[in-house]
């Protein structure tokens, strides 16, 4: 990899005329809204471009600030993030709003500091709002960035141990100057050109720069340690349906979908439930019966769930009737899957 001077101009090049449009983005040399820029990049946590746009462009239609936000009921922010998962993220989201609005007159820290002492924000989103939103020279470190750097760099140590490497690495990187438009640049590089199998050496600014495509095998690049296998879980979920309505509830504010509507549900455990224990589990006596199952992954483990459905001639009384077309626009996509086992 040659000097760190002769890398920033033909990657800041290419940016300016090259760089994504998307609605959170202002255009290169331009400085981007701090409250855009931090909503964004908590949708993108664990989220793909394309799935979190939508709900951009809705979150910013309905609370275009964090004032706005912040004001907002939690249970109409949770409703419209369901399906974008990782909802511990939604919850830190309110409450980030509120400290934003109440504590800050609506405005956003701009350096890497006091952006980390507000809620939810952790190193790598203060570092991305603080050079984006703010100029700041703040080392941004996403998978795209990681894959670029350990490809210059042709770092062989593997993921995850070689991210201090790669962060010391972007950190003696970023530059002074447009250091948020820096940051950009090498995202999108990751995604556009250095991408995860089939990189675009030919279109890539920095091929010269590059010590995996001297080498002549870029996808090597980065080392990945074995992953080791997610343990399965199993759970019981009711479906119980009544002139074109579901029965929803609403989940504990804290733990895995915590705050949001779902079908109701029996503990997750690793052992499977027996006929037997998912009827005597049931939230109310009815005619259940199974419907199928459906497969689910989170972050730490894959679910099993089992669902069993009832059909009634009339509502249950004490509990929360939806319709089944909004059932499935309100609740996470573990419970729209299940939903989804019913052709109506």
């Amino acid at each position: 990899m040659r000097p760190v001077a002769t890398i920033h101009e033909p990657l800041l090049a290419w940016y300016d005329g090259a760089a994504r449009v998307l609605p959170w983005r202002a255009r290169p040399g331009e400085r981007a809204d701090p409250y855009r820029v931090w909503l964004s990049e908590v949708m993108l946590q664990q989220t793909t471009v394309a799935h979190a746009t939508p709900y951009f462009l809705a979150f910013t239609r309905r609370w275009p600030n964090v004032t706005a936000l912040a004001r907002a009921a939690e249970a109409e922010v949770m409703a419209a993030w369901a399906g974008l998962g990782y909802y511990a993220r939604a919850r830190n989201l309110i409450a980030c709003a509120k400290v934003v609005a109440d504590g800050h007159g609506g405005r956003f820290p701009d350096t890497e500091t006091g952006l980390r002492q507000l809620p939810g924000i952790g190193a790598y989103t203060a570092a991305a709002i603080a050079a984006i939103a703010f100029d700041r020279p703040a080392a941004v470190m996403d998978a795209n960035v990681e894959r670029v750097l350990a490809r210059l760099a042709a770092v062989e140590t593997p993921l995850p141990a070689a991210k201090r490497v790669l962060a010391e690495l972007a950190g003696a990187l970023t530059p002074a100057a447009r250091a948020g438009d820096w940051a950009q640049a090498m995202m999108d590089l990751g995604a556009m050109i250095c991408r995860p199998r089939d990189p675009l050496c030919d279109r890539c600014p920095l091929a010269d720069h590059c010590r995996a495509h001297a080498l002549g095998d870029p996808v090597r690049f980065p080392y990945r340690a074995a992953k080791a296998q997610r343990p399965r879980r199993h759970g019981i979920a009711y479906l119980a349906v009544c002139k074109g309505a579901v029965v929803l509830e609403r989940r504990p504010s804290t733990g895995l979908l915590g705050g949001m509507l779902g079908l109701p549900t029996t503990d997750w455990r690793a052992e499977p439930f027996t006929v037997t224990e998912a009827l005597a589990l049931a939230p109310f006596a009815a005619e259940w019966r199974t419907a199928g199952h459906i497969e689910h992954v989170f972050t730490h483990f894959a679910l099993t769930l089992e669902v069993f459905e009832a059909s009634l001639a009339r509502p249950q009384a004490g509990f929360q009737w939806t319709p089944i077309v909004e059932a499935r626009q309100v609740t996470p996509s573990l419970f729209a899957k299940a939903l989804r086992l019913r052709p109506d």
